[in-house]
């Protein structure tokens, strides 16, 4: 067994998004004194999923009761509205509005209003004339408010978890990419890029796009792969058509939410995202194409599933990917007044998507365990607005496992990475 002074630190966190700088969080504030290293390739926090996204804070109500999506959302949802408060972060909360604009969503409609009266959302039904009193420029025949959704700036709250885990002792490592992970009895030891080598007792994966490599890096088969689906935005040059947040029927076939329309914290009104395959797993666009990273994509089974099953949804995407007018044509049916000279491109985001190998798409947040390690191995959208909860999850698992090499509690045994 290692001597305490051997390690580099106690817990260990890959990734620099927002789940992994929350759960560096959590060990800080639950566990006073345990040492913990946060490593990220890039050269600052939530350069991906956490700071490419719509910005909203989900309210929880399209989620099965019970998911760990639905539990977390709900209490995250509060949880984050509180943290922006006390920390001064761009927030608010603005309610929005699910419409229906075809009598075929009516019934999926109708079954949201249960499932959030099922999780204690504040939920009112609305007809045309009710969508219009909240919403004059959008058009629909009937619409659900949930009021406790909002927007806020995750990005800043990420940069905020990660000033608040070094100001209790912990380190953030950026520019640190993991190239090798090395298992032992005693607990791993991690090498960067630049050849350093990290040795801790527990291993937290929460490499979002990455989360299933850096698995393998570890020595585990997650049994899944991450398969990149990219939200291209636009935004709205004439933002007062939209006063808050307005979002389609979702189909339940898909974990995606349909194009939607959502004023900021800023003011600005975002369009999207629809979801087309990515030919990388930052492939932010088109031309971005990195030939490895596809070919783990199309060697996967599950890959080849989704394409059998749902071609005609991804050939609709792929679609209004590559033609405005079609992507203009899906926005006017929430807001028939737009044109195509009303939107402005905006930068892309890519959801990491966890994929069985039988073709399923993974609808929950996907947790496991090995011996040292934790992986976090989907949390794709609203795990930005379930961060706290999931953070301190994560946290009880790692410290529970830090228990395995000998470690004492925080209150015995304190002390700082270096």
């Amino acid at each position: 067994m290692m001597t305490h002074a051997a390690y580099d630190c106690d817990v260990l966190v890959i990734g620099g998004g927002i789940v992994g700088l929350s759960t560096a969080y959590a060990l800080t504030q639950t566990a006073p004194g345990t040492r913990v290293t946060v490593l990220e390739k890039e050269w600052g926090p939530a350069r991906h999923q956490t700071g490419r996204n719509s910005g909203v804070i989900h309210s929880g109500i399209y989620y099965r009761p019970g998911s760990l999506k639905a539990r977390y959302a709900v209490r995250g949802a509060a949880e984050m509205v509180d943290f922006c408060a006390e920390y001064g972060i761009p927030h608010a909360v603005t309610g929005k509005l699910i419409v229906a604009t075809e009598r075929s969503e009516l019934p999926r409609l109708h079954a949201l209003v249960q499932r959030g009266r099922e999780h204690g959302l504040p939920v009112r039904e609305l007809g045309p004339s009710g969508i219009a009193e909240y919403e004059p420029q959008v058009r629909g025949l009937a619409a659900i408010r949930v009021g406790t959704t909002g927007v806020c700036d995750f990005k800043a709250v990420a940069e905020r978890l990660a000033a608040e885990v070094r100001g209790a002792g912990g380190l953030i490592r950026f520019g640190a990419e993991v190239t090798a992970i090395d298992r032992r009895p005693w607990g791993v030891a991690v090498r960067t890029a630049d050849g350093r080598v990290v040795r801790a007792r527990v291993l937290v994966n929460c490499a979002g796009l990455h989360c299933d490599r850096v698995a393998r890096l570890a020595g585990d088969e997650p049994g899944m792969r991450i398969v990149p689906f990219r939200g291209e935005y636009y935004e709205l040059t004439r933002p007062e058509l939209v006063r808050g947040l307005v979002y389609p029927v979702p189909d339940p076939a898909f974990p995606f939410l349909g194009v939607h329309l959502t004023r900021g914290h800023d003011g600005g009104v975002h369009v999207g995202p629809n979801a087309v395959p990515a030919l990388a797993r930052e492939g932010y666009g088109w031309p971005v194409v990195r030939p490895r990273e596809l070919a783990d994509t199309l060697t996967w089974p599950g890959s080849w599933q989704i394409a059998r099953r749902h071609w005609r949804y991804g050939a609709g995407e792929v679609h209004r990917s590559l033609s405005r007018s079609a992507f203009t044509a899906a926005v006017r049916r929430l807001l028939p007044e737009v044109t195509e000279d009303d939107l402005r491109p905006a930068p892309s985001g890519v959801r990491a998507q966890a994929v069985l190998r039988d073709g399923t798409l993974v609808d929950d947040f996907l947790i496991r365990e090995a011996p040292h390690t934790v992986h976090v191995l989907n949390a794709p959208s609203p795990a930005a607005t379930a961060s706290l909860p999931i953070g301190r999850e994560v946290a009880r698992r790692a410290l529970l496992r830090a228990q395995g090499t000998g470690w004492k509690p925080p209150a015995v045994e304190s002390g700082h990475c270096v």
